[in-house]
């Protein structure tokens, strides 16, 4: 979660809601501010551009000296006003203009996160990166498309990994977030780290593990703050419960690996056995009719040890479990919270329920926001 204030998080029902715009032509250098019209922000960790956002402001200068769709970048700001205390600002994207529209009042904007520069800086021919770090080969190509701009990385993501010579197919993204080649084999510096790779709320570039719901919880929602809603629609599309992680360059030398990880808790729906792979008919031994094991397999030249391997797996099998959109809330809107933040719902009175936030979308100004969520899959008795 963004950091906020004991203060505004105990009084998002009833605190006001300013909101701040700002622009800039020189990468960020200097901002200008610009009257704020009307808007909505999309946290979403399963998009591209983790952040994207509609706005429309007001009396807005046009044109090489004023916003336009080339060299502008627009960041936003939601206030939280709380009463005898001055006004708690929390980021909400920085972001380049995917499209602009002149309107009667000002300008109408489609906003997409920082992500998409680099989506859009393919390398003009394939090259080979590497050997060096994770963290020398990652901020290479981000400096190369993003001059200047900020890189986290978070605790739980190795940075100094060694990684090969690898070749990147001109998709600058996919070699930082995951892809394949032209051979199909997986590629991807963040996913060969058990990572994943985003801008944040204030636009830096951001290494951060695969969030799980093991993680501590960063708002306890009850029933008068959230309307909690069970999904219609359940889907076991994309579930694995047992992921294969090898390392193979393609150069003819013996692969890595291969690192296994499995769902070992025996109440989840998705329980894989005691070892799938070593006695894979233990499950019919025990008496153990529900199991189904649902594969996953990973293979990466990146990946360059077996244990490299196991914290692969762990984190292949953290983002494949769970029911999809099990859950969909309307809350008070906290802008602070973000997309794999872990937060518990009271369902039903005394009944709380721990989340994994996938996308929490809100209007800018507004008092609520819906959260679309998954849980872990428990074994129904």
């Amino acid at each position: 979660m963004l950091p906020i204030s004991p203060q505004a998080l105990a009084a998002l029902a009833y605190c006001r809601r300013p909101v701040r715009a700002e622009w800039s032509n020189d990468g960020g250098l200097t901002w200008t501010e610009a009257r704020f019209g009307d808007g909505s922000v999309t946290p979403d960790r399963t998009a591209e551009c983790r952040y994207s956002a509609s706005v429309e402001l007001l009396d807005a200068p046009r044109g090489r000296h004023g916003i336009n769709s080339i060299t502008t970048e627009v960041r936003l700001f939601q206030g939280l006003g709380v009463p005898r205390r001055e006004v708690e600002w929390i980021p909400a994207g920085r972001y380049v203009i995917d499209r602009l529209r002149r309107t009667r009042l000002g300008v109408s904007l489609d906003l997409l996160g920082c992500e998409e520069v680099i989506r859009s800086a393919d390398l003009p021919t394939a090259r080979t990166v590497g050997p060096d770090s994770a963290q020398a080969c990652a901020e290479r190509l981000i400096a190369e498309a993003l001059p200047g701009a900020p890189v986290a990385w978070r605790d739980g993501v190795n940075a100094s990994t060694r990684l090969p010579a690898f070749v990147v197919d001109e998709d600058r993204w996919a070699a930082l977030s995951g892809g394949s080649d032209t051979s199909g084999t997986s590629t991807g510096i963040a996913p060969s780290l058990g990572a994943e790779v985003y801008a944040d709320a204030g636009g830096t570039l951001t290494f951060a593990p695969v969030p799980t719901l093991e993680q501590p919880v960063v708002w306890r929602i009850p029933r008068h703050l959230a309307t909690a809603e069970p999904s219609v629609e359940e889907t076991a599309e994309n579930v694995r419960n047992l992921w294969v992680v090898t390392g193979d360059a393609g150069d003819g030398a013996a692969p890595v690996g291969p690192a296994y990880a499995w769902d070992t808790d025996p109440s989840s729906l998705t329980y894989a056995g005691p070892d799938p792979v070593r006695d894979p008919l233990a499950p019919q031994r025990l008496g153990l009719p529900g199991v189904r094991v649902r594969t996953g397999r990973y293979t990466s030249p990146l990946v360059t040890s077996k244990a490299q391997g196991a914290v692969v797996a762990r984190a292949q099998l953290a983002d494949s479990l769970g029911i999809q959109s099990s859950l969909s809330f309307t809350a008070i809107c906290n802008p602070a919270l973000e997309p794999g933040d872990v937060v518990e719902v009271e369902v039903t009175d005394g009944v709380w329920e721990r989340h994994l936030i996938d996308s929490d979308p809100y209007q800018l100004g507004g008092i609520g926001m819906t959260c679309q969520t998954r849980t872990s899959t428990r074994r129904e008795t």
